[in-house]
């Protein structure tokens, strides 16, 4: 029952006039497909956006972004869901950036109908990367034979295993550039009027603080969410923060030297050695 409407007869101020509610979502790490500690995808933050758009009487969604970027899939299943969800209640949304709202971070921020950084803040890389490693030299030095099986002439595509090819870097410069043309659509549409539609030095992948991606018109302004939030809805604005549930793998003491949970730790700890590479690009 929504006892609401009666709380507003009463005699009671805040009952009244309630003071306008404000949900705040964060969106810290890497984004990946994955989900592991440090990490965030469509799975770790559904629950708590579906949390922040059923509380009452809210004014505005604000999610604060703090990433390096990662997997362009789940960027882009996060921004749907968030987009999704504000058209259907009705709710403007508010990004604010942290430190970093980076490649895939950024295109998280674009959901926001509004974006904010502070003057530091790193932004864009609008733009793909694809890394990886070539272990052929070795495995020969070690008298390794590779052996790989496949049914389709490009099933495998840059094997770290077997020597590079140059029709390989062909089709992976296709792919590249499929996605970075859609990145590029994806910020001409939610930044229209903002940003130059002639400048492609914005799709270079080059990085910009805060200041420089206000002057082209990739965010709104410079503010912080408390400051912003009260100049928008008021001194007595309500915000409230809107925990993500992330689960955590137990790890026993006694296993034995080669199983699926051992592997599936050394999968963390490759995942969390790829993060830190990703962090350490913007730890100027």
């Amino acid at each position: 029952m929504n006892l609401r409407p009666l709380l507003r007869k009463l005699p009671i101020e805040r009952f009244r006039n309630p003071p306008p509610v404000v949900p705040v979502v964060r969106f810290d790490g890497v984004i990946a497909s994955r989900q592991w500690r440090g990490s965030m995808s469509l799975a770790s933050h559904a629950g708590a956006l579906d949390r922040a758009f059923r509380l009452h009487d809210i004014a505005a969604l604000a999610i604060v972004v703090n990433s390096p970027g990662g997997a362009p899939v789940q960027s882009a299943l996060l921004y749907r869901r968030i987009r999704a969800l504000a058209d259907e209640h009705k709710v403007p949304v508010f990004a604010f950036a942290e430190d970093v709202a980076a490649s895939g971070g950024y295109w998280l921020a674009l959901a926001g109908d509004e974006i904010y950084a502070e003057e530091t803040s790193l932004l864009g890389s609008i733009g793909v990367v694809s890394a990886g490693f070539g272990f052929t030299r070795l495995i020969d030095r070690l008298g390794i034979d590779r052996r790989l099986y496949t049914a389709g002439e490009r099933k495998s595509l840059l094997d770290p295993f077997s020597p590079e090819k140059a029709e390989d870097l062909d089709r992976l410069t296709g792919l590249q550039a499929d996605i970075h043309a859609a990145f590029k659509d994806h910020v001409h549409r939610r930044r229209i009027g903002k940003i130059d539609p002639a400048d492609e030095t914005l799709f270079s992948g080059d990085i910009l603080t805060g200041r420089m991606a206000l002057a082209r018109g990739l965010i709104d302004g410079i503010g912080d969410l408390r400051s912003v939030m009260r100049a928008r809805f008021g001194d007595k604005v309500r915000l409230v923060p809107v925990a993500v549930e992330r689960r955590r793998r137990l790890l026993t003491r006694r296993r034995p030297f080669v199983t699926g949970e051992s592997l599936s730790l050394l999968g963390d700890i490759a995942d969390w050695l790829e993060a830190r590479l990703m962090w350490a690009k913007y730890d100027l």
